[in-house]
């Protein structure tokens, strides 16, 4: 017999927050009642609030597992769906995989060998389009466009670029390159008449010496540098004679090699014809107006007196030729020792003591070196096959030039080391 609960109504159960509250309360089961009826009378309420607990906790348990049998119940005939889905799917992909790309069969095979297959229809295109034996194709049009343009001396190309025929483009611009041409032949040919004419005036006026003296300023100083002497151009400035400007370049010698004196060359440039006897008074007036001891005169060889050539000392002076075209600095510088010894040797102290006939011995042998030297200069220029060979003679005589003046410098030396003379030149 299933246990009833009788008078028990709705409005007679409350549950307010943490209590549930039971107003009179009947429960008509025999069985259960026996139960109760063998506990104490002290017992029975607890036993009865323990009865009720574990009756409520035993339909939460049940409730809450009839839920999760139903999810579980409705989750497993999803996946059941889902997976009878998913075949269906697979099913349909397959065969439309297989229609479209299975090999042989599907729909893309069959395109590709259809127009890309040794029998496709792009190969039979590209074999019309570059069939070189049919004139109508491609490559065939191609070859005809080409001979047309570029075969042969008629095609037309070749008449564009002849210049030989009148209307041609090359035809014109030869016309115009031979016109060009024409002109600049004409404007080189009045530039070389023009300059002919400045160089024929030049030659006449003053401003050929001008040159002249410009070159032998930078040589000077070149042969000057080291040895402490001093190089003025005073071609412009009056000197000590009255409106008197002889004299285009004085060199100074280095005090410490003269003993304190003031001791000077007086050099004149002359690139113009004169007489013997002009140059003469012209470095005696010279050397007054610039109160030197010794005169050095250079020529260009257009105008050089015969017989001094490379250089000479004639009448106490130093006489010597440069060209102006190719000047040859070793020269210069021989000649201007030649003449600083002189310039020494005009010295009172100095005089007495050397030896005239050292001295001219060694002008002699520097003469003799240098006149080598202008022999070898000439034939290296007819011979460039030795040309490695005739410099290294050059260098050689270079040293012996040096070598015979270093001779007549150490007799002024020898002279001055002795007591009472001048201080001796480094």
């Amino acid at each position: 017999m299933e246990a009833r609960i009788v008078q028990l109504p709705s409005n007679e159960i409350h549950v307010d927050a943490d209590r549930i509250v039971i107003e009179r309360f009947v429960l008509r089961d025999p069985s259960l009642a026996a139960v109760l009826a063998q506990r104490e009378p002290a017992d029975r309420p607890a036993v009865v609030e323990r009865a009720l607990k574990v009756g409520l906790l035993a339909i939460q348990d049940v409730a809450t597992s009839m839920d999760v049998d139903m999810v579980r119940d409705q989750f497993e005939k999803l996946l059941r769906a889902s997976e009878q889905a998913n075949a269906r799917a697979a099913d349909a992909l397959d065969q439309v995989l297989r229609s479209n790309f299975a090999d042989g069969d599907g729909r893309l095979p069959r395109t590709l060998e259809k127009f890309l297959g040794d029998r496709g229809q792009l190969r039979s295109f590209v074999g019309e389009l570059f069939d070189e034996t049919k004139r109508d194709s491609a490559i065939g049009r191609l070859q005809t466009l080409l001979g047309t343009y570029f075969d042969g001396d008629a095609s037309k190309l070749a008449l564009l670029l002849d210049p030989t025929r009148q209307h041609s483009p090359m035809h014109q611009f030869r016309d115009e390159v031979a016109r060009g041409f024409e002109g600049i032949h004409e404007r080189l040919t009045a530039i070389e008449a023009a300059a002919a004419a400045r160089a024929v005036e030049r030659a006449r006026s003053t401003a050929k010496g001008g040159d002249f003296e410009d070159l032998l300023e930078s040589l000077l100083g070149d042969a000057a540098r080291g040895l402490g002497d001093l190089v003025d151009r005073t071609g412009g400035a009056v000197g000590e004679q009255l409106r008197s400007k002889k004299g285009d370049f004085v060199v100074t010698l280095d005090p410490a090699r003269t003993g304190g004196a003031d001791l000077r060359i007086v050099v004149e440039a002359k690139d113009r014809a004169m007489s013997s006897r002009s140059i003469r008074e012209e470095l005696r007036e010279a050397k007054q107006n610039r109160a030197a001891a010794v005169g050095l005169v250079i020529f260009s060889p257009a105008h050089a007196p015969q017989g001094i050539a490379p250089f000479d000392v004639r009448a106490g002076d130093v006489y010597c030729v440069i060209d102006p075209a190719s000047p040859d600095p070793a020269v210069l510088d021989a000649a201007l020792r030649l003449a600083r010894l002189l310039a020494l040797a005009s010295l009172r102290e100095v005089a007495a003591e050397i030896d005239a006939d050292a001295v001219r011995s060694a002008l002699a042998a520097v003469r003799a070196e240098l006149e080598a030297l202008k022999g070898i200069k000439a034939t290296l220029t007819s011979m460039s096959n030795s040309a490695a060979g005739v410099q290294a003679a050059l260098d050689r005589l270079r040293e012996g030039i040096v070598a015979r003046v270093c001779e007549a410098e150490a007799e002024i030396r020898m002279s001055g080391s002795r007591p009472g003379r001048m201080p001796p030149m480094p």
